[in-house]
């Protein structure tokens, strides 16, 4: 309990720290809210790991906007409150490209702080059998990778205050984005979460979308709801001119 206590204390200095420097170097805020939901086209959209924090809130958004939802987990009993809702029971390293044509979109929100040395193996996975596949791959990626400067010298994970206990697994979400970069046949979009990235927070429909750069709130604040965020994925889902590219997600 005393290493716990101690690591959210880090982090909250470190977020702290952080901001400022951001601020110094000008990398700001634009106040930009959410778009309204579009329900007009009847879009085909799977999802992976949806059985997650980050996957059913995801689904659930999808569902909400009237799109036709495909759920991809390993254990479909998890899904069993969702209506109106296509449950396939298959491990994601199981998939081939059979499993995932025909759809418009495809999210991935596989994530787990635990095993970041599954990352890698996953991504390249789906990259594979995505590839040449008209699809917009959209990823739940990680917050380290925000550039902290203009030169793109140092990225957020390389500030000193970082926690060491969320070094692995923001290094193996910052080495699937730079694999992405390389994906010329793969119509990917890696979505950065805030630094404060916060579930049970609730959803307000105040949230921007940004680019490379750490950004923050008018409050100081790189935070955010996965409520927030889930809407954000959606809107960048039917935003077809987001493609090959990392954008994030902050909360106004």
């Amino acid at each position: 309990m005393k290493n716990l206590t101690k690591q959210k204390i880090n982090r909250r200095s470190f977020l702290k720290t952080s901001v400022v420097g951001a601020l110094a170097l000008g990398v700001g805020f634009m106040p930009i809210f959410a778009k309204p939901n579009k329900k007009g086209d009847k879009m085909k959209i799977a999802i992976l790991a949806a059985s997650g924090k980050a996957g059913k809130l995801i689904t659930q958004e999808a569902l909400n906007r009237g799109y036709e939802v495909t759920a991809f987990v390993r254990d479909s009993t998890k899904m069993s409150k969702f209506k109106n809702l296509k449950v396939v029971q298959k491990d994601i390293l199981a998939l081939d490209s059979k499993d995932l044509s025909g759809f418009d979109v495809v999210i991935s929100a596989y994530g787990v702080v635990a095993t970041p040395q599954d990352y890698e193996p996953i991504y390249k996975h789906l990259s594979a059998i995505l590839a040449n596949n008209p699809a917009r791959f959209l990823i739940v990626g990680g917050a380290g990778s925000y550039y902290m400067d203009k030169e793109r010298k140092t990225q957020f994970i390389d500030t000193p205050e970082f926690p060491d206990i969320y070094k692995p697994v923001a290094s193996a979400h910052n080495k699937v984005l730079s694999f992405l970069r390389t994906q010329d046949s793969l119509n990917w979009v890696y979505v950065s979460p805030p630094a404060d990235f916060v579930f049970d927070a609730p959803k307000s429909g105040k949230y921007k979308i940004i680019g490379e750069y750490f950004e923050v709130n008018e409050r100081g604040e790189s935070k955010g709801s996965y409520a927030d965020y889930a809407s954000a994925m959606l809107d960048i889902a039917e935003d077809s001119k987001i493609n090959k590219e990392r954008v994030g997600v902050i909360g106004l």
